[in-house]
């Protein structure tokens, strides 16, 4: 794939761009410390292949504190980048992981004055596959990021502030144009040997995992079931308003459709639904959006409790929501508190939030 950059601004400029607010909030991003430059990385004709250059830098005086996953890497575990293509997004091809609170060694530091740097490629990460004009922007919530004295990094309102750079434009050209196949990125990750249990399907568990695992399965479709007549029963109590916001016809029946489709998707019984148990990290889970109906379930995972709050069965309608042909939820927010935020301030957000869904559906503490 061949791709020709056309920064917004002059040639070979850095596009730079202050630590925004993710809902804009009168002078919230003037009391960031980051700002964030996006640059296209040249080279010879034959070595444009989406790389991008990111720098986050620390103008303040204390020094920043943010989890890893916010920071841009080769890993792709998290959608860090907004893409359009002719004014539409274009698809993320990464993995979506479920996390929670982060460790001491999840955080990186940056002190006064330091820059982190990182060459992208992007088409790695996201569907650059078509010929025509691309924008590109970074954009990463900032949950849990704070300075050296403990000031987090958030809105008057209590939402995370966000690093965002200046949009980038750069024309591509294509796969369609050069006559090739983007199997590297398309191409599903293997499946490997298979156990098919009471129609789900298991890669890589020991029994007693395959056991706890299909337990987890009968426990999320008796929340799926029980969160799809609850919106189609029309009901707008404090469970609702609690985790999807103020109450709108529009919205509502969004709501009502993500868990119409979570239900059939978690109600699949011939071994479409596959467990893989080969997640050694701290995170709860991850999926590959375009990739149904494969859950990557880790360490987080197997420590929670069978139901409630952060359970096995929440997760998994976690991870079910995330994937494109169910509801296509991102990771906007994590854990009760900044999910019920998010909610009251944005329920948009909270709308394509899949800790949202995965909340209402475990309705822990109960609500009506």
């Amino acid at each position: 794939m061949k791709l020709r950059f056309l920064p917004v601004v002059s040639a070979g400029a850095v596009l730079t761009g202050a630590i925004a607010a993710a809902v804009a909030a009168p002078g919230a991003a003037q009391n960031n410390p980051l700002r964030v430059g996006l640059v296209a990385v040249n080279g010879a004709a034959d070595d444009f292949l989406g790389a991008v250059e990111i720098s986050i830098t620390n103008t303040g005086r204390k020094a920043v504190r943010l989890p890893k996953w916010q920071l841009p890497s080769d890993e792709f575990d998290a959608r860090l980048f907004d893409i359009s293509y002719a004014g539409k997004p274009v698809a993320y091809e990464g993995a979506l992981v479920k996390r929670g609170l982060p460790s001491a060694e999840d955080f990186a530091i940056l002190q006064p004055g330091e820059t982190y740097r990182r060459t992208i490629d992007l088409s790695a990460g996201y569907d650059l596959s078509r010929t025509g004009q691309y924008v590109v922007r970074f954009n990463a919530p900032l949950q849990h990021a704070s300075t050296s004295d403990r000031a987090m990094l958030r809105q008057n309102n209590g939402l995370p502030m966000s690093a965002q750079s200046v949009p980038l434009s750069l024309w591509v050209d294509g796969l369609d144009q050069l006559g090739g196949s983007k199997v590297a990125a398309a191409a599903k990750k293997p499946i490997g040997p298979t156990a098919v249990v009471n129609g789900v399907n298991y890669v890589g568990c020991t029994t007693s995992r395959i056991s706890a695992a299909g337990q987890a399965v009968v426990s999320a479709r008796g929340y799926s079931e029980n969160a799809k007549g609850y919106l189609n029963g029309g009901s707008v109590g404090p469970r609702y308003t609690s985790w999807f916001g103020a109450y709108a016809d529009s919205r509502y029946a969004t709501a009502r459709q993500h868990f119409v489709a979570i239900d059939q998707a978690m109600d699949q019984n011939s071994g479409q639904i596959t467990i893989n148990c080969g997640c050694s990290s701290s995170a709860y889970a991850y999926v590959y959006p375009n990739q149904p109906y494969q859950i990557y379930v880790c360490n987080a995972f197997w420590n929670a409790p069978q139901t409630g709050t952060d359970s096995k069965a929440g997760t998994l309608i976690h991870e079910m929501s995330h994937f494109t042909v169910v509801a296509g939820t991102d990771d906007h927010a994590y854990g009760q508190g900044a999910a019920q935020n998010l909610a009251a301030t944005n329920p948009n957000a909270a709308l394509d939030n899949a800790d949202n869904h995965e909340y209402f559906a475990e309705n822990t503490p109960y609500q009506n």
